[in-house]
């Protein structure tokens, strides 16, 4: 491996460790998990053939690497390789791993560690794109890099460029990329989503808000189309709510700043999308809570808001730890720093049901997978449980406790690819085999 210093955009430097021997990426298998939450960015992955039950110590343990650094960014998995943010010695970095067996291939900084409020590393994940890898540092770099060797392209400034303040945990959004356009939330006076060009990095269009109260609200963009209007959905810092933007131009479309889409500490889980409607949740004091928006264009350029249902912390919230949609029934952890089980139908946002307590063994707030008929539920006291998604009860089917647990948030979301199952655990990760035959 060998040290290169890379000229990035604005004349911002980074050291990059490149992989010599690294083979160009192929392009992703269909049962990849190339960005946050997976394919389609709705915690689902495609795969099939899984084990629907684990023995007592889970499933067969493949192996378990170290070196990540600090941080509960969720890693992605893409053309042979995984990809990982983390902080090593004072540094937010983008690492990049061979998928086979964990082994490091390249190491590039982005920059130094300089979030006043927090030391808790990166959040965000990696997004892949045709060889090409784009991330968000926790003080707020975003940075395009070669996959294959982590290779420097260009960088943009969430505050410099775009007027963003570093939030209390730093910028924890995953860029989404959509034709020739990157989307991300910079969640700034000058830009608070904007999409750049994939190539290049400029400016193709910003969203401007007259009030952008409380920035960053750690939550990332997913797409939906409404009435034949193409939107980018986003959740916004504290005051602002959540918004969409039209895909083509930027333009405001509709702004939503009530009950559970408003808070004042901080606004984290993607928002869920079904046909024309928007499941939206938030924690912390109140008002938090959570919603069900239906929404209606008006003419060209314009929708309407309706409210079919909210919630009233602590009635009902999710924290962090993602929201899944199987079949019409939303499932999450409910409260904040705890993990209720809940479920609620998206068609009404009625509670389909809704625990009063902890599953057995389990405590803290809990991130969730689906893949293969199967829930997967991360708790941030590393027990994770393989759960059957019936929205009449909640039914754990097995759990075991993850290897050599760190003393810290486990909050990373379980990634399931290409018959394995990875947990990131700080400066670890895990790779397990979930495949039902290995023949």
């Amino acid at each position: 491996m060998s040290f290169r210093l890379l000229p990035l955009a604005a004349g911002v430097l980074a050291v990059s460790v490149a992989a010599l021997s690294a083979q160009p990426p192929a392009a992703p298998g269909p049962t990849d998990w190339p960005q946050w939450r997976g394919p389609n960015r709705d915690g689902k992955s495609a795969e099939t053939g899984l084990l629907k039950s684990w023995p007592k110590d889970g499933p067969p343990k493949l192996w378990t690497i170290s070196g990540l650094g600090t941080g509960y960014s969720t890693p992605t998995v893409a053309a042979g390789m995984i990809f990982v943010m983390g902080t090593r010695d004072g540094k937010d970095c983008v690492i990049g791993l061979k998928e086979s067996d964990g082994k490091a291939l390249w190491f590039t900084p982005l920059d130094p560690t300089k979030n006043p409020n927090q030391n808790n590393g990166p959040g965000g994940s990696p997004t892949y794109h045709d060889g090409k890898l784009y991330a968000v540092s926790n003080v707020g770099t975003l940075a395009a890099l070669d996959a294959n060797t982590g290779r420097g392209l260009w960088t943009r400034s969430y505050t410099k460029e775009f007027g963003a303040g570093v939030p209390s945990w730093g910028f924890n959004d995953s860029p989404l990329v959509d034709g020739n356009k990157l989307i991300c939330a910079p969640s700034g006076t000058k830009g608070a989503v904007a999409a750049l060009n994939l190539k290049t990095g400029a400016t193709v269009w910003t969203t401007l808000l007259p009030q952008i109260g409380g920035g960053a609200g750690y939550s990332s963009p997913v797409k939906m189309t409404v009435g034949g209007i193409p939107t980018y959905v986003q959740l916004l810092g504290d005051k602002s709510g959540v918004v969409g933007v039209h895909a083509d131009t930027g333009k405001l479309l509709w702004q939503y700043k009530e009950q559970g889409a408003i808070g004042s500490v901080a606004q984290i889980p993607t928002p869920v999308i079904y046909e024309n409607k928007v499941w939206v949740s938030c924690s912390y004091t109140k008002p938090g809570g959570a919603a069900l928006l239906e929404l209606s264009p008006v003419g060209k350029d314009k929708i309407e808001v309706k409210t079919i249902k909210t919630y009233e912390k602590p009635e009902l919230n999710n924290h962090h730890g993602g929201m899944i949609l199987v079949g019409k029934h939303v499932f999450f952890g409910h409260e904040q720093n705890k993990a209720f089980p809940a479920c609620v139908d998206i068609t009404t946002g009625e509670i389909a049901y809704k625990e009063e307590k902890m599953p057995p063994g389990t405590s803290g707030s809990v991130a969730i997978t689906f893949a293969d008929g199967r829930l997967y539920y991360r708790f941030q006291n590393h027990v994770l449980a393989l759960v059957e998604p019936d929205p009449t009860a909640f039914k754990m089917v097995s759990s075991f406790r993850l290897p050599e647990p760190s003393n810290k948030e486990s909050w990373a979301h379980p990634v399931v690819a290409n018959g394995k199952l990875y947990i990131r655990d700080q400066d670890k990760l895990h790779c397990f085999n979930l495949k039902a035959s290995t023949n």
